[in-house]
């Protein structure tokens, strides 16, 4: 008999059903969300007149490592990956470390 295992995304603000993963930026450190349609625009509407306003940062010069130049994975793979290997993962949230570094290395 064959399985098939659908894994969803969780908005992060209501639990509903996610349908992207939002990234932005604060103070030096950089956020991913997951949110729905509503919930999406609602940030992105918020944020506008500030990015607006601001100015966007071209990437930092210098040495940079494979680790940065690479694709950043989004939570939605890792949590995909870590269901499919038996790992448990929580459907929202932040993703434990070594969930990720196991990803990583297995990459």
């Amino acid at each position: 008999m064959a399985q098939k295992i659908v894994v969803t995304m969780a908005d992060d603000i209501d639990g509903s059903e996610a349908v992207d993963t939002v990234s932005f930026g604060i103070d030096g450190s950089t956020y991913e969300i997951d949110l729905n349609e509503r919930n999406a625009a609602e940030l992105r509407s918020t944020l506008y007149p500030f990015m607006e306003s601001g100015r966007r940062l071209k990437a930092a010069r210098g040495r940079r490592n494979s680790a940065s130049v690479s694709r950043p994975e989004s939570a939605a793979e890792i949590r995909e990956w870590a269901k499919r290997r038996g790992i448990p993962v929580n459907g929202r949230g932040r993703l434990a470390a070594n969930v990720i570094d196991r990803y990583r290395s297995e990459r």
